[in-house]
């Protein structure tokens, strides 16, 4: 049985995953299929934006399976752990640009996916919570590190030490969500924000996330050095000519990817 829906429109594919019954929680299955998908995505450039988002309207993603983690030994939550943190960083290193489209509640391994994604839309009633420490264990998939990046230390602190839920709005006041959708129209809003990506040049998108990602981390000298290194990736393209060309031809760019 597949774990996810998905719906290809041109560059842009939605990724559902389907299990509601289960509130979309990341089974070895589900995880599985993941890796195989976020690899396909990442071989290729057909596909240049991806939509992740969960069956039904009550979770996005509610973390690990408690009941099939109920089940395993040590040895295999271990092996099961590294798998979820190699698949995230795996999508992280994409080409390919991740939005998470947030239609309930994201907690635990669920947050942790959204925040390896490039960016984040939620609906309304959306919720967001690294509540590991409630079970006796630690965001184990990233979200100590990637939530810091993302709004420092004592923001982190106070989220992850206490366990609790941000509902849609606050999650957006600290940036931990990058656009509030209305009522009713979470895919459109994370459709219409993929659609803006894809109209620009395949390369330099890319290669501007990973300038980002790359240098967030670095002292800004180092980073600036860095920025220039990813520069000379599409200096030498064709895209960038194309572009220069349909500005003075006062036209929209025709981008090939090369």
């Amino acid at each position: 049985m597949a774990e996810f829906k998905v719906d290809a429109r041109g560059p842009i594919e939605i990724w559902t995953i389907d299990g509601e019954g289960r509130r979309n929680a990341i089974s070895r299955a589900m995880l599985a299929e993941f890796q195989g998908m976020v690899a396909r995505v990442s071989q290729g450039h057909d596909t240049r934006v991806v939509i992740l988002t969960g069956a039904g309207d009550k979770a996005f993603c509610a973390g690990a399976d408690l009941k099939e983690r109920g089940t395993m030994s040590e040895a295999e939550v271990r092996a099961f752990l590294e798998g979820l943190r190699h698949t995230l960083r795996a999508l992280e290193k994409s080409d390919c640009v991740f939005i998470a489209a947030l239609n309930g509640a994201a907690l635990g391994g669920g947050t942790e996916l959204a925040l390896t994604c490039d960016l984040r839309v939620a609906a309304p009633a959306a919720e967001l919570g690294l509540t590991e420490v409630r079970l006796g264990i630690i965001p184990g998939g990233g979200g100590t590190q990637r939530l810091t990046r993302l709004v420092g230390p004592g923001r982190a602190k106070d989220l992850i030490l206490t366990g609790r839920r941000l509902n849609a709005a606050e999650a957006f006041s600290l940036g931990i969500v990058n656009r509030l959708a209305p009522e009713g129209h979470l895919l459109d809003t994370a459709f219409s924000l993929a659609e803006s990506i894809v109209e620009n040049a395949p390369i330099a998108v890319a290669t501007a996330k990973h300038a980002i990602d790359d240098g967030v981390s670095l002292a800004l000298d180092d980073a600036l050095a860095l920025e220039l290194k990813h520069y000379e990736k599409v200096l030498t393209t064709e895209d960038r000519l194309e572009g220069l060309k349909a500005f003075a031809e006062k036209r929209k760019p025709v981008y090939q990817g090369r």
